[in-house]
């Protein structure tokens, strides 16, 4: 499975995200649900934001790596946060946790900032959507 990413000139270079990735490979679509900073327990031990980043992303590629795929299948994620000031002055540190996980593959990526999220200790969540072969 290959995917392109699409970057248009006119809106400048990403940095962390491609603007579009398009794949003419046939496959099956798995939809992960948002994703916390829990543990096994469900249980969220840590108040450190990055930490928290780690575990809701290292989450949500156990369930692609359960279905099959591998983060290079991941073709977009939704990243929740409730509070974008707490990620921006973490963005080197959230980094070096994605590319650890991801490498250099850079999906679609929406940033949203919430009021709240299903745990009332959780900072961020975050869901995907994978192509699988078939």
């Amino acid at each position: 499975m290959s995917f392109k990413n699409i970057n248009p000139p006119a809106l400048g270079t990403p940095r962390g995200y491609s603007n579009g990735l398009l794949t003419d490979v046939p496959g099956k679509l798995l939809f992960v649900s948002g994703q916390v900073g829990w543990n096994q327990r469900q249980e969220i031990t840590t108040e450190d934001f990055v930490e928290q980043f780690d575990r809701a992303l290292a989450n949500l590629l156990t369930v692609v790596v359960e279905a099959g795929g591998s983060p290079g299948n991941v073709a977009r994620l939704v990243i929740y946060v409730t509070n974008i000031n707490e990620y921006r002055n973490h963005t080197r540190e959230i980094g070096e946790r994605y590319r650890a996980r991801m490498g250099r593959h850079f999906p679609a990526m929406v940033l949203v900032e919430v009021k709240g999220l299903l745990d009332d200790r959780a900072k961020v969540e975050i869901e995907g959507v994978a192509l699988l072969n078939p």
